[in-house]
């Protein structure tokens, strides 16, 4: 029997993914246009470095029914040998499901759902890792919204914040509504080579995420920041400039999609457009709502750079106008009038 925790140097581990959370499985779909690294070239050992990967996910499966179920039981039992846990879609309250279930993974020996919450309950404690990928899975997310009849909350909510696994490590937090799908395959690739013995423990901040991919906000990687610096801002969402006003959250949320892009550098909320609603906060939705009006702390802000953002843009247009213009002393005309000092000139 195997307990699932690993020790430095292993040479093969699964990802037991489960996505029968209360979630939408966009999480899933979004990691298959992860390309630095992809998950092919993770499963295929083509990052250099990595132990052999079993990648068990109903979305890139080729087994069904029971033989896709198979290894989670076995790893139920103590049978498979390290996995890192991943989980994909907030966690109901089991507790106050009346006489049924709220989502469920697999049928027991009578026939019966199983719920999701047993399955953490069991293979959790463990997994070498756990990863909860996504804001439901992370947070709770969208269904745990203020008004959800089924008491839903984050992996960390369920296990409690101080969990650790077989492996000692917290529990990892990646999220995104969608997760950014590079974000998750690099936290993933970190916590392979860690089982391999060639990576420090993982770093993670207050929320258990990756302090890498979420010490900076949205602010500070966005292309439109030198527009609020200088109170330059959008009206209407078809301009350039910065968005706070029209909804924007992206000076408040750590999140890297703005520097990272959302596909081979590419896309990314603010990047194409669209404003940032905090969907990688543990607040999010609730504290982030309505969307489309200015956040609260914005209006203050907005209120103390419009005092001096007017006047560093009419300054720096001065200068810009000035720097715009060639030097008057290029000319073609019989003087030279560049200043040029003969006095080292031979005699």
């Amino acid at each position: 029997m195997n307990d699932g925790g690993a020790k430095p140097g292993v040479d093969e581990v699964h990802v037991l993914w489960i996505s029968e959370g209360m979630s939408c499985d966009g999480d899933s779909v979004s990691v298959t246009a992860a390309m630095q690294p992809s998950i092919e070239e993770v499963v295929l050992g083509l990052v250099p470095g990595l132990p052999k990967v079993h990648l068990h996910n109903k979305v890139l499966a080729v087994e069904t029914g029971e033989d896709f179920v198979a290894p989670f039981r076995r790893a139920a039992h103590g049978d498979l040998g390290p996995y890192v846990l991943v989980i994909e879609g907030s966690i109901p309250n089991e507790n106050i499901n009346g006489e049924g279930y709220w989502t469920s993974f697999g049928n027991d020996e009578q026939g019966q759902p199983i719920p999701v919450n047993r399955w953490i309950d069991q293979l959790a404690p463990r997994a070498w890792a756990v990863v909860a990928i996504g804001t439901c899975a992370t947070y709770g997310g969208i269904h745990a919204m203020a008004g959800n009849p089924t008491g839903c909350m984050g992996l960390a909510d369920y296990l409690g914040w101080d969990f650790r696994s077989a492996g000692g490590i917290p529990i990892v937090n990646v999220p995104g509504c969608p997760v950014q799908p590079d974000n998750f395959t690099e936290t993933l690739t970190w916590l392979l080579h860690q089982a391999a013995g060639l990576a420090p423990m993982i770093p993670l901040d207050e929320q258990l995420r990756p302090t890498w991919l979420f010490g900076k906000t949205v602010h500070e990687g966005c292309d439109r920041a030198g527009y609020y610096e200088q109170a330059d801002f959008a009206r209407d969402y078809n301009s350039p400039k910065c968005q706070v006003r029209i909804g924007c959250w992206g000076p408040v949320v750590n999140c890297n999609v703005t520097k990272r892009g959302w596909m081979g550098g590419i896309g990314g909320c603010p990047n194409v457009g669209g404003i940032c609603i905090g969907c990688t906060m543990p607040g999010f939705p609730d504290k982030f709502m309505p969307f489309m009006d200015e956040p609260p702390g914005g209006t203050l802000s907005v209120a103390l750079v419009s005092m001096y953002g007017p006047l560093i843009r009419t300054l720096r247009g001065i200068t810009n106008r000035t720097a715009n213009k060639e030097t008057k002393w290029r000319h073609n005309r019989p003087e030279l009038t560049s200043g040029y000092d003969p006095r080292w000139t031979a005699h």
